[in-house]
C-alpha cells in the first residue's frame, strides 16, 4: 500500500510521532510532580509552556520534513533549557539534552549532513550553556524533592529514548 501523495516521508513521520508523544505526555509531568513531591506544582506547571511548539511539529512535517526534523530538537533543547532554568540542574532534567542528541543523529538524511550537524552543535552548546551560565533554578527543591524529581526525570529519559530508538529503527535514511 503506498503513501498518500502528500504524506510525510518516513524519517518525518517518525519525527511527527514522538513529538506527538511529548506533546501528550506534557500535561501528565505536574500531575507526576504533585503526587511524588507534593510541592512544586506550580512550578511545575511552566513545564507546559513549550506543549504548543511540540504540537506545531507535526503540522510543520506536512509542508516540509526537513523543517520538522530541524525542529524537534531544537524544541526538545529550547524545552530542556528553559527546564533545567525553572527546575534546575538537580532534578535531572538535563538529561534530556540526550535525547536531542538522539534525534540530532537519527533523524537526517546523508544528504542533511550539515543540518546534522548544526543541530548537534546547538544541542551540545546549549548543554554546556545549562551547566556553566543558566544561573540559579526558579524554584527551591530540598535534596529529597531533588532526589524524586532526578528518579523521575531518569525514568522518563529512558522511556523516551526507548521510544525514540523503537520508532526511527529500521528508517531508510537515502
Amino acid at each position: 500500500m503506498s503513501a498518500a501523495p502528500n504524506a510525510p516521508d518516513p524519517l518525518t513521520q517518525a519525527t511527527a510521532t514522538v513529538a506527538w508523544v511529548i506533546f501528550a505526555n506534557k500535561p501528565i509531568y505536574p500531575l507526576y510532580v504533585w503526587y511524588l513531591v507534593g510541592n512544586g506544582v506550580t512550578a511545575s506547571l511552566g513545564t507546559l509552556a513549550a506543549a504548543p511548539f511540540f504540537l506545531a511539529i507535526p503540522f510543520v512535517a506536512r509542508r516540509s520534513g526537513l523543517a520538522a526534523r530541524i525542529m524537534l530538537p531544537v524544541v526538545g533543547t529550547l524545552d530542556t533549557l528553559f527546564e533545567t532554568k525553572l527546575l534546575g540542574p538537580g532534578s535531572g532534567t538535563q538529561l534530556f539534552f540526550t535525547a536531542c542528541i538522539m534525534l540530532a543523529g537519527v533523524s537526517f538524511r546523508p544528504d542533511e549532513k550539515w543540518w546534522q550537524r548544526s543541530v548537534a552543535i546547538i544541542v551540545f552548546a546549549s548543554f554546556a550553556f545549562s551547566r556553566f551560565y543558566l544561573g540559579a533554578p526558579l524554584h527551591s527543591w530540598s535534596t529529597d524533592d531533588l532526589a524524586v524529581l532526578l528518579n523521575l526525570n531518569s525514568f522518563a529519559l529512558a522511556c523516551l529514548l526507548t521510544f525514540i530508538a523503537l520508532r526511527f529503527a529500521g528508517q531508510d535514511r537515502r
